[in-house]
């Protein structure tokens, strides 16, 4: 029989508690191809190159935006809602060398209001949430065209100056495969979890202060194939997240 302290660790490396999902809803959004933000009417359906705003109260589209000829926007990926404005990341992956942008756009109207350009990005930036007073990017790199060890996690303060770098520990990477960090976000227990590109599985991460290595506390279950995901600030404990497959938001809560 286990010790009481060996359970108890065991527990914590599988991320045991939440650990079962329950579907709420499930939403077909022709643009759910990248991620998914949320805020308190509506969500918002992310493609390379397009968004969808959808009513949470009938799942019906009520505007969508296409990237024009010219405007330079090649691979939207997550988004977070941020005081009225939709906060997207963007990269030109598969180029090389890495370009990284954030997208704004005002969620009223999905019109661009802005966009924060990063000069020599550490790799391509798949997403970016508020963290501690400033901002929490993931930034990807692909054994197709880099090496999967070098992605990483950089925290920013309001003014997008660095303050403190991770790597990813092996065991996190092993989980990613030849792909990388698709989504990230702040769960209700204060503590980063991200996805990878395919897989059904949230990962928690133990971020040591001020940088080093990010390592895995806990696998959870996930109900999409990976991509970008995102919590709701409106309805605590909900998750968005998307299917690739299905061309749809999913709507779940942890138990």
């Amino acid at each position: 029989m286990k010790s009481p302290g060996l359970l108890a660790l065991a527990l914590l490396l599988v991320g045991c508690a939440p650990s079962r999902l329950v579907e709420l809803r499930r939403l077909p959004a022709a643009e759910a191809n990248q991620g998914v933000a949320v805020d308190a009417e509506h969500y918002y359906a992310i493609a390379d190159a397009a968004i969808g705003k959808y009513r949470k109260a009938d799942g019906a589209r009520v505007a969508r935006w296409m990237a024009p000829a010219g405007s330079g926007i090649r691979h939207l990926n997550a988004g977070v809602v941020v005081g009225g404005r939709l906060y997207c990341a963007h990269s030109n992956f598969p180029l090389k060398p890495d370009e990284s942008s954030v997208e704004i756009f005002d969620v009223a109207t999905l019109t661009p209001v802005g966009r924060h350009v990063f000069v020599a990005p550490p790799g391509s930036l798949t997403w970016v949430i508020p963290y501690e007073g400033g901002w929490l990017a993931g930034f990807a790199h692909y054994a197709v065209t880099s090496q999967v060890a070098r992605s990483r996690l950089v925290a920013y303060d309001s003014d997008w100056t660095p303050r403190g770098e991770w790597t990813f520990a092996p065991e996190v990477l092993a989980k990613f495969g030849r792909m990388s960090c698709s989504g990230g976000g702040l769960g209700p227990d204060g503590r980063v979890g991200v996805t990878g590109h395919d897989a059904r599985e949230l990962y928690v991460l133990e971020l040591p202060s001020g940088g080093g290595v990010a390592r895995l506390a806990g696998v959870r279950p996930f109900p999409g194939e990976g991509q970008a995901f995102a919590w709701d600030p409106s309805r605590p404990g909900e998750l968005a997240a998307i299917s690739r497959k299905a061309r749809a938001i999913l709507v779940v809560r942890y138990e």
